[in-house]
């Protein structure tokens, strides 16, 4: 898929408003306005939103709790408001303000989400068969992190999914820690994606700082789902710049994490990299970028007064959530 201007501004676009919503959410923490907890997605954005943009609106998605799904969630349809009022615990949050950070939208291919680390593996299985079995050419994208692909649900989900061909792409955020365990001690290969060929689907690795490559690699594998060939494994090498959680130590075997290695990082930082790609191709122009983080910062400043001014759930919402008509 040839990307037009248009296509390269909207996922330039998406970046920057992953990257201001994420902050928007750690900033309300401190001002006592966030009433979950919060695991920042900063420097990881490019696989959210290269990963979903472009799906189609009855595609499934499972959101990656780095983030909360913020860059995933906002780039296949999800507004601001409701993912931002979630978070502070109001009754017009994506999930009624009950969960406090699951994003929920599903008339938009959004089920839900949940924080048991390896869940979202069955659940995705699921989905990708109801797809098949609908044969409206719908795909599932499943998102994780390096620690969970240690999970037994994982082997069991990609399994069934290649024996049944089902449509479903699993990516895979390495960003080198599983919460406080490096990557490297919990796995003996360079690549997760290696995983795949033991289960007979094609596994590649792209640089997850590069939106457009993590788009490439998506779109490829949902094309080969959409074609009836199967699921694929899509693993983007990233890094989060902030701690595992917001409020705890950011420490890998209860030392500070490299310095030099997070400020490494940064300098691959994903809205720069493709801020910069834009402008050397005469995409954007330094105006244009401007106008943009304008744009944006009023769109989340009134997500922001949407989310202060909204109710608190009626407390008779447990009823409903807890038990069916």
């Amino acid at each position: 898929m040839t990307l037009e201007k248009e296509q390269l501004i909207r996922l330039y676009t998406n970046l920057v408003r992953a990257r201001k919503l994420d902050e928007t959410v750690v900033s309300g923490i401190a001002e006592g306005k966030t009433v979950a907890f919060f695991h920042s997605g900063q420097g990881e954005e490019a696989v959210g939103v290269g990963g979903c943009t472009f799906l189609r609106e009855d595609d499934y998605i499972y959101p990656h709790h780095r983030g909360h799904g913020v860059a995933h969630a906002l780039s296949k349809g999800m507004s601001p408001k409701g993912f931002l009022a979630e978070h502070f615990g109001k009754a017009t949050g994506s999930a009624g303000g009950i969960a406090g950070f699951h994003a929920a939208e599903p008339e938009i291919g959004i089920m839900g989400a949940a924080g048991t680390i390896g869940s979202q593996f069955p659940v995705s299985l699921g989905w990708g068969l109801a797809a098949k079995k609908r044969g409206k050419e719908q795909v599932v994208v499943c998102f994780f992190g390096d620690g969970s692909s240690n999970r037994g649900t994982l082997h069991e989900a990609m399994n069934l999914a290649a024996v049944w061909k089902l449509p479903i792409v699993w990516v895979c955020h390495n960003n080198l820690y599983a919460q406080f365990m490096p990557i490297k001690d919990a796995y003996p290969k360079d690549d997760i994606a290696d995983l795949a060929a033991g289960y007979g689907m094609p596994g590649v690795v792209v640089d997850g700082q590069d939106v457009v490559a993590v788009h490439e690699a998506v779109q490829a594998a949902v094309a080969r789902a959409r074609a009836g060939d199967g699921p694929s494994f899509v693993e983007c090498k990233t890094y989060r710049y902030r701690a595992h959680v917001e409020g705890v130590p950011d420490v890998s075997h209860a030392q500070p994490r490299p310095a030099e290695e997070v400020e490494a990082w940064k300098k691959r930082d994903p809205i720069n990299l493709f801020r910069e790609r834009l402008l050397e191709q005469g995409v954007l122009s330094q105006d244009d970028t401007e106008r943009i983080d304008r744009e944006v910062a009023a769109e989340i400043d009134e997500a922001e007064r949407f989310a202060m001014d909204s109710p608190v759930p009626d407390p008779t919402i447990l009823e409903k959530v807890l038990y069916a008509d």
